[in-house]
């Protein structure tokens, strides 16, 4: 036998609180956060090759070099000044415009499996400073569990405990771009949000039911104005028995809910799936992201 590839899971997120403020000089937003990873994710088998390329096993819709796992590449690689010598393979598991952060995720895979690939040691600070041009989630995805981030929801101002609870993940048929639900909720008056710290504490105490009550999503209005359904989606888990609580995913379309039991999310998922949607049962993570060595037999 000898060493192969590595593969990654490059871990979906929910945001189990998330209050976006006004508009910013820069066009952006402030944005405080709390991040949550999952078990479920996206996963990239990276190896090394005589130039980058990326297949994925899903049509994306965009050309190769648009996807963000592949800027990623280029990017870690201009900024080591080497050539990104990679070949990627990514199956796509996390649904496209749901909120989940999948491209986010995968491409912070790619640069942790860069380093990987590479024995890099001490070039932790590029990492972080490609993964922040790339997008205010990757920076999180580098180490997974929770984290509250602010600025624009891209400067990581603490680590909070992170549960291992059981979470059904549903979406209905239904895409929201982030530029269209951040532009319909400029459009809307905006209330006073609460702090963070209700949720904060929840996962201190590691109270389910209290970080059930705590979920917040100022960006939920701007979602459904766009996608109705989701309304459907949020009202299905809350009448589910043995959910804890229940919100939507970043900017939608997919929500999420916390539950009781294994049992309880599968039968939120098949609930959703009886309806035609799309529906994952899976569980909160604490565990750093993992990069697996493969074997392979000669």
């Amino acid at each position: 036998m000898a060493l192969g590839p590595i593969r990654i899971t490059a871990s979906a997120k929910i945001n189990l609180y998330l209050a976006v403020g006004a508009s910013r000089p820069d066009g952006y937003h402030d944005v405080t956060t709390i991040l949550h990873a999952l078990k479920f994710g996206d996963e990239i088998v990276m190896r090394p090759a005589d130039s980058l390329s990326l297949a994925s096993d899903a049509d994306l819709g965009i050309p190769e070099h648009e996807n963000l796992a592949y800027r990623a590449a280029q990017a870690f690689a201009a900024a080591l000044g080497r050539e990104a010598d990679v070949a990627i393979e990514l199956s796509k598991r996390v649904p496209h415009a749901a909120g989940l952060g999948g491209g986010s995720s995968d491409a912070a895979a790619v640069l942790l499996g860069m380093a990987h690939l590479w024995n890099l040691k001490g070039h932790e600070k590029t990492m972080l400073s490609v993964a922040a041009a790339l997008g205010a989630d990757v920076p999180f995805f580098l180490d997974g569990g929770a984290a509250l981030y602010d600025g624009r929801g891209d400067r990581r101002a603490r680590s909070v405990p992170a549960l291992e609870l059981p979470v059904a993940l549903i979406r209905p048929p239904v895409a929201i771009s982030t530029v269209e639900a951040y532009r319909a909720f400029d459009g809307l008056s905006q209330a006073t949000v609460p702090g963070p710290e209700a949720v904060i504490e929840a996962l201190e105490r590691g109270s389910a039911q209290m970080l059930g009550a705590a979920l917040y999503n100022n960006m939920t209005d701007a979602a459904l104005g766009l996608a109705p359904a989701v309304a459907d989606a949020i009202a299905l888990c809350q009448a589910a028995p043995g959910v804890h609580g229940a919100a939507m995913c970043g900017s939608g379309s997919a929500v999420f809910a916390l539950c009781a039991s294994d049992a309880a999310a599968r039968e939120v998922t098949s609930s959703a799936c009886e309806r035609g949607w799309w529906g994952m049962v899976t569980r909160m993570q604490s565990a750093r992201v993992e990069v697996q060595r493969v074997w392979e037999v000669w």
